[in-house]
């Protein structure tokens, strides 16, 4: 259904990160208005009705907290939704000031862009469906002094202020209704039925029928709406879930607004239904990709402290070097997974990323299929073949011009096969002990993804072959949450 759209602001002082955030955000096809300081954004404001502010924290001259505050200050702005993003780890003060500020919530850097476009999303029809609702309730509360007006004069002048309100909501998914306080009798419209999931044929509306058509849990809500105008309240809004009689649950949103006569007694209840079903389930899987992403960020931190912790060298370069190409192999790898929302990545990929500071002079040569991998396999051979890649370029093919290298991979059965062959290299020996590197290689493959890894130190060179399965189909794949306990004792094996 065509909506009207909202305007989005987004508030940072780095050009390519403003072009980040109008890529990620065009498909939700709302307007996106930039501001490159605090100064603009402000002045954006006061000409422009805005929706959702997406602002950086870190900015020179105005920062986020000073410009939240700032906008907090307007009366217009009090409740508008401002979301902050981050690039710095952020303390628990800094988010609770956030908070007091009036940010909603935080993203932080690297943005997800799923993530991002679900916020947005989310608070976007948040601010859609409250401009709705104010409308509607203005527009009620006209004609029910309207309709006050027009019951002393004629009825069919009510008929047709009915009509035209009837028509006007029916065109989302809003239904209307009107309660006799008098006589009890009810009236709805077309949307009201629609969304109760019963035709006016079949359905008789009176109180006992429309109970037993909402969730035993909601219930209490009419008790409390009848309460509250029994004692003089003349409006009421409130959530509430129905039942249609097919068992789906929708969730909706009631207004409702009470007319009194010349005794100030309540004569007629009338009142707007809308299903907001949809924002319900936006927010819960919202929710679940939140949940999901905490989830993928705990293990990738587990992992780069196991790689800090068990790595070894004997002066501190040679320690930082080691440290920041396998947490860098592991950050490549992440941002493949990102780009394919988690669903996979290509070896080829994972390839040509690990290989790309080394493939000088044609040395280097790779023949395989497309293999698409799963997340966890993905993050155990990026790490495998950045230290094979490493070792290669001290000490073996990729150390000299002359040396070669050839990649090749096969997939059968469900089980991927890599080779990995030197040649024209320094002579090789057999190593007498394995360094980390190697037992973390080893650990991770065999243990984590349950294959198999083979090392034939040839004179002429290494020849390495791996064999790993494509599919997780034994208990040895971890349960979420898990795999980062796994991982660490598998290294720490390695380690000893």
């Amino acid at each position: 259904m065509d909506h009207e759209k909202v305007n989005i602001l987004l508030v940072d002082d780095q050009p390519a990160k403003l072009l980040a955030y109008e890529v990620i955000l065009k498909d939700l096809g709302e307007n996106l208005v930039i501001a490159s300081s605090g100064r603009e954004a402000l002045e954006v404001l006061l000409k422009t009705e805005i929706a959702v502010i997406l602002v950086d924290v870190c900015m020179p001259e105005l920062d986020g907290f000073e410009l939240a505050a700032m906008i907090r200050e307007h009366p217009r702005f009090q409740k508008t939704a401002m979301i902050f993003i981050s690039a710095i780890q952020v303390s628990d003060i800094d988010r609770l000031r956030g908070y007091e500020m009036g940010a909603v919530d935080y993203v932080p850097v690297p943005v997800v862009p799923e993530v991002l476009r679900a916020k947005i999303k989310v608070f976007s029809e948040l601010y859609r469906k409250t401009r709705e609702l104010e409308r509607l309730n203005q527009e009620l509360e006209d004609r029910v002094r309207a309709r006050t007006a027009e019951l002393e004069n004629s009825t069919a002048k009510l008929r047709e202020s009915e009509q035209r309100r009837s028509m006007a909501i029916a065109a989302g998914k809003m239904g209307s209704w009107d309660w006799d306080w008098i006589t009890g009798d009810w009236m709805w419209d077309e949307g009201q039925y629609r969304i109760f999931g019963v035709s006016p044929e079949s359905f008789e509306v009176n109180p006992a029928n429309v109970q037993a058509l909402l969730h035993p849990d909601d219930v209490d809500q009419l008790r409390k709406a009848i309460a509250e105008f029994n004692s003089g309240t003349r409006a009421y809004e409130t959530e509430f879930r129905i039942v249609r009689p097919d068992g789906e649950i929708r969730w909706c949103v009631g207004t409702a607004a009470a007319t009194i006569d010349a005794n100030g007694r309540v004569v007629r209840v009338s009142g707007v239904t809308v299903d907001i079903t949809e924002r319900k389930r936006a927010e819960e899987r919202q929710n679940l990709l939140a949940r999901e992403v905490d989830h993928r960020a705990k293990n990738a931190l587990a992992l780069a402290q196991s790689i800090v912790r068990l790595t070894r060298a004997d002066e501190v370069k040679a320690y930082v070097n080691a440290v920041e190409g396998r947490i860098n192999a592991l950050a490549r790898v992440h941002t493949i997974l990102s780009l394919s929302s988690w669903q996979g990545a290509e070896l080829s990929k994972l390839i040509e990323e690990e290989l790309a500071p080394y493939s000088l002079g044609g040395q280097i040569r790779l023949a395989g299929p497309e293999v698409q991998l799963l997340p966890a396999t993905a993050q155990t051979l990026a790490l495998a073949l950045h230290e094979l890649f490493t070792n290669s370029a001290k000490y073996g093919a990729l150390s000299t011009r002359s040396g070669r290298l050839m990649i090749a991979w096969k997939a059968e059965d469900d089980r991927l096969t890599l080779t990995w062959e030197e040649s024209g290299g320094p002579l090789v020996r057999t190593p007498k002990s394995r360094g980390f590197g190697t037992r973390s290689l080893l650990a991770s493959v065999e243990s984590q993804l349950g294959g198999q890894a083979q090392f034939d130190w040839r004179a002429e060179g290494l020849l390495c072959r791996l064999e790993v399965p494509l599919t997780r189909k034994t208990a040895a794949s971890p349960a979420p949450g898990k795999f980062d306990a796994a991982a660490a004792a598998e290294l720490q094996r390695a380690s000893g």
